[in-house]
């Protein structure tokens, strides 16, 4: 009995994940996601989620930040948690400093939970660049910048990284970008999708002063894709079907 309760304290503390799909954004799917609306993440944001700066128009989920007393900016979220498997996106960014254009997987204190993260993030003060991050009980491990080519704001790119239980590695167009070293710490599962597009005037170290010209700006996103870990290709794109 102490053991069939221990089991089920920990199912309720993680519950399972969602099972795969892939969203191509032919319209907003409410039960897959939900738009943030009236708050901001910190002091360290100078725009606050509007549900209005996330639309799905012309079979494109379109991110938008705009100007206004606050600048608003816009964010969907998963509403069911993912663990072990492969994220994907396909999308094109803005650009200007100060700006953050993310997709990215995160749960913490507003869950009830530690907090876990595995980021993607295009710092649009330099869109050559993609910035990989984790957090492992709010602390950031296996953070790096690498080149990718193609600027993220001259057409769409497809992004990704495979989860599993021994390590991380990100791609940009099928190609390896970068992988957590052996023995590194690493969330675990299970964590919501995010993908937001946002601004910041503090963190000039990290995203660059920001600049008011530069808004408004917008990230489109062609589509979002999660398979779980140990199933095979579900779609043509995907990096789990080889070379794309």
């Amino acid at each position: 009995m102490q053991r069939l309760a221990s089991l089920l304290a920990v199912l309720v503390a993680f519950p399972a994940s969602a099972e795969g799909f892939f969203d191509d954004f032919d319209h907003l799917d409410r039960g897959r996601w939900s738009r943030s609306d009236g708050w901001s993440n910190g002091d360290w944001m100078n725009c606050v989620w509007f549900r209005d700066a996330a639309q799905v128009r012309d079979g494109m989920l379109n991110l938008s930040i705009t100007p206004g007393d606050p600048l608003r900016c816009g964010e969907i979220q998963s509403t069911a948690e993912y663990g072990y498997g492969t994220y994907e996106v396909r999308m094109r960014t803005g650009a200007g400093s100060g700006l953050n254009a993310a997709f990215f997987t995160y749960i913490g204190p507003v869950h009830v939970r530690p907090h876990g993260e595995i980021d993607i993030e295009l710092l649009l003060r330099d869109t050559g660049r993609l910035s990989v991050n984790t957090y492992v009980d709010g602390e950031p491990a296996n953070g790096t910048d690498v080149p990718i080519g193609q600027a993220s704001d001259t057409g769409f790119q497809n992004y990704a990284f495979a989860w599993t239980p021994d390590g991380i590695t990100w791609f940009v167009n099928g190609r390896e970008v970068h992988r957590t070293a052996p023995g590194t710490p690493l969330p675990e599962p299970p964590q919501k999708i995010y993908a937001s597009l946002w601004s910041s005037g503090t963190f000039t170290d990290w995203m660059g002063p920001f600049d008011p010209d530069a808004v408004p700006s917008e990230l489109l996103i062609d589509w979002i894709a999660y398979t779980p870990l140990g199933e095979e290709c579900a779609f043509t794109a995907s990096i789990l079907c080889g070379e794309n």
